[in-house]
């Protein structure tokens, strides 16, 4: 048995794991034998049928004793493709990671890199495997689109909040009566809340971002890079490991803040997409390396939004600002200047809103499920 052959079973292992599993390509067993030593195949087999255990169940799975166990674990936690932390009744739970969403590839990407021939490796393995797949979304675009109606949204769009100009509040109408989903719990609508409510707070890069970086393709909208926040159990896990730092809420808000200034959309994360509960995370994404963002995706994605942005034409100048701030090209600037919204696309972010120099844009209640399909092929 070659060495390809052998990482078969591993390969298959890791797309079971959950997130998005990406196709079978001899680009993605290169960068599984990049990740994963051939000394670890078995332990990384152990989770074949079984994503999550205990270590009782991992002593019996892979023979091993809880002392190898866990010197396997450390290893492999710090690379991102084990989960070791402790479940709601309080048992150490350890758990295989997926390559995507979340796994392997943002907790690689999240903490701080050095550049060297094995990191730009591996980043050039995973530019790969996107553009491989990218053909192959266009050799199936209809399905893909279709396919892509159906998936639950796998974000939350966080408003602004505030005019960049005046300091002024955004107006943000929340309808009284929500009808069929009044008995809908409604999540904290405002960065600030959401870091409130959280003691264990970390702070590492965005993973899309620094992906990026490592390819010499930088983001062209910031250069902030630490803006991938974790709440709770996660940041505990993250920082434990060496992907994220906590940072107080001060710092938070100070990063947020900044975020805000060179535009970036705040999307916040919730276990099992269910926005009821806490969140996990927050990103805030720019429009020119976001794996989810218009024209980037490229499988497509879901969002959950809450709210519309609205032009108050008395008030508008029609400058373009809004349509130039625009990170889904919801907004767009007609002949005559006058800003045009396509409601298919906007999310409800407040950027526009933000950055409006009359302070003419507002966000009304509307919750909704946005859908982000791949480019159309040329």
């Amino acid at each position: 048995m070659d060495l390809n052959e052998k990482y078969m079973p591993v390969v298959e292992t890791i797309q079971k794991a959950g997130g998005t599993p990406p196709p079978t390509t001899p680009t993605l067993v290169e960068l599984i034998k990049e990740v994963i030593k051939e000394d670890e195949i078995d332990f990384i087999l152990a989770f074949n049928e079984q994503k999550s255990q205990t270590m009782e169940q991992l002593k019996a799975s892979t023979g091993l004793s809880e002392d190898e166990i866990n010197a396997k674990v450390e290893v492999l936690a710090k690379r991102g493709v084990i989960f070791n932390q402790p479940n709601s009744k309080g048992m150490m739970v350890f758990r295989l990671l997926p390559l995507f969403n979340v796994g392997i590839f943002e907790y690689m990407f999240m903490k701080k890199l050095e550049i060297t021939p094995e990191t730009q490796r591996i980043a050039a393995l995973f530019t790969k495997m996107f553009d491989e797949h990218r053909g192959l979304v266009k050799e199936h675009y209809e399905d893909v689109v279709k396919m892509v109606k159906n998936i639950p949204p796998i974000d939350r769009t966080v408003p602004y909040t505030t005019n960049q100009d005046s300091g002024q509040s955004i107006s943000i109408e929340i309808n009284q009566s929500l009808g069929e989903m009044e008995e809908v719990h409604m999540p904290f609508q405002d960065v600030k809340d959401i870091v409130a409510k959280f003691d264990d707070i970390a702070v590492g890069h965005c993973f899309c971002r620094h992906h990026k970086d490592v390819v010499g393709d930088p983001c062209k909208q910031t250069d902030s890079r630490e803006n991938c926040f974790t709440f709770g159990k996660s940041a505990r896990y993250t920082s434990a490991q060496g992907f994220s730092r906590m940072v107080t809420k001060e710092e938070a808000l100070a990063i947020l803040t900044k975020a805000e200034d060179d535009g970036l959309i705040h999307k916040a994360y919730h276990p099992g997409f269910n926005s009821s509960r806490d969140e996990t995370s927050i990103c805030s994404c720019c429009s020119c390396c976001c794996g989810n963002a218009h024209g980037m995706t490229i499988a497509g994605t879901a969002n959950e939004a809450w709210f519309m942005a609205v032009v108050d034409t008395g008030k508008c100048v029609s400058c373009g600002t809004c349509a130039e701030k625009c990170g889904t090209q919801a907004m767009t600037q007609g002949e005559d200047g006058s800003p045009s919204l396509n409601k298919d696309l906007c999310i409800g972010c407040g950027v526009c809103a933000h950055f409006c120099p009359e302070n003419a844009i507002s966000l009304v209640q509307n919750r909704r499920i946005v859908y982000t399909t791949p480019p159309r092929p040329e």
